[in-house]
């Protein structure tokens, strides 16, 4: 695929010291780098027509500028930034360009990373899954539930969910607000065996939160989540909500995540952003911990392997047992579900990422409510 085709060159150039994250990045600017061997590709987005604002180039470049200022962190990168992706004539057109260059790039194992435009551009980030021959579970972190209104940014949600054909497993939606969240829309989750967790529940103790995140193969990240306080720019964000340092410990989650395969953070209008870019700065710092988690990752794939403790809790029901599994090098947990009939696509999500406090859970012979909802859906 030749990727030019699809991106404009940025012109931020940050003159910054070679310890800079900018200085240690292949950037399209005169001319597209080589994408082989890339870890991840950064694409700043312009599209706002599905949403209720009117922000264009500025936002996602404006990002950009606060990132490439920040210092490089651990590891070897291999980053491109490919530039600023081109729209369609139609919103539908840019949809099915974004599904095309995400689809090509998680073939080469390459993490694409959206930033700016608005929230409904994650449908070309969930499109470009079709062709991979896999059940995938989204988890979408937003203070509201974006099922139905006005715009198409505020109904992409229940797109998905319809889309034809069906590959979504899994769904989890993170940090909604209750007094912004029709109670019918938290039934439908439920009558479906999707998670739906609400912010209180997250702030009470981020670390419960970090299985959830393991769980997704696609991030799709809404600013308005964020305090107004620490995201003034995003479109829609209210006094409360999650703090930049939460948002932070979650991107950090979610590069760790060994199946993480798409990332999109999204309704950044630097339109009305503080003169200080406040919000761009969070949301570069967000990219950031992502790419730090990603190179922090331990390769926890091969639960056979003597780098994990099993242990066998017998529960005397139905199921009579349920395995847990801890990582001598993370000392991260999981739980498995057994299904003989749950070969082909199902066997890849058999590994439920789970706590501690599941496993003593289930020594009081109580049944974790994750492997309960897993078992439901299988």
């Amino acid at each position: 695929m030749d990727l030019k085709l699809f991106f404009n060159p940025t012109e931020v150039d940050v003159d910054q010291s070679p310890t800079s994250f900018q200085s240690s990045i292949y950037v399209n600017r005169d001319k597209m780098p080589d994408h082989e061997g890339m870890d991840i590709a950064l694409i700043g987005l312009t599209e706002y027509r599905g949403g209720d604002n009117s922000s264009e180039l500025a936002s996602a470049e404006a990002v950009r500028k606060q990132l490439y200022a920040l210092k490089k962190g651990y590891g070897d990168y291999g980053i491109i930034d490919l530039g600023n992706f081109r729209n369609g004539p139609k919103i539908e057109d840019t949809y099915l360009r974004l599904k095309e260059v995400c689809a090509y790039l998680m073939e080469k194992n390459i993490i694409p990373v959206l930033f700016g435009g608005s929230h409904d551009l994650d449908l070309g980030q969930y499109y470009a899954y079709e062709t991979a021959e896999k059940l995938i579970s989204v988890l979408n972190i937003d203070n509201a539930m974006d099922f139905d209104g006005e715009h198409i940014a505020s109904n992409h949600i229940g797109k998905i969910f319809k889309h034809s054909p069906n590959y979504l497993f899994g769904y989890c939606h993170l940090g909604y607000q209750s007094y912004l969240t029709d109670q019918k829309s938290i039934e439908l989750l439920d009558k479906l065996s999707f998670e739906s967790i609400r912010l209180g529940v997250v702030k009470e103790n981020i670390k419960d939160i970090e299985p959830i995140v393991r769980d997704a193969d696609m991030l799709s990240f809404d600013l308005s989540a964020l305090q107004a306080l620490y995201a003034p720019g995003a479109s829609n964000a209210k006094v409360y909500g999650l703090t930049g340092e939460e948002a932070c410990q979650l991107c950090w989650y979610a590069g760790q995540n060994e199946k993480m395969s798409s990332v999109g953070i999204y309704n950044y209008d630097a339109a009305k952003d503080s003169k200080d870019n406040k919000t761009a700065f969070v949301m570069s710092t967000m990219i950031w911990y992502f790419i730090e988690g990603y190179y922090h990752r331990k390769g926890d794939k091969n639960f056979k392997s003597n780098d994990y403790l099993m242990y066998e809790v017998h529960l005397g029901g139905e199921p009579e047992t349920i395995r847990f599994y801890k990582s001598k090098l993370s000392e991260r947990w999981w739980m498995e579900v057994p299904n003989p009939d749950s070969e082909g696509l199902f066997n890849r999500n058999r590994m439920i990422a789970c706590n501690q406090s599941d496993y003593d859970l289930a020594l009081k012979g109580e049944i974790p409510d994750r492997w309960m909802n897993f078992f439901n859906k299988v």
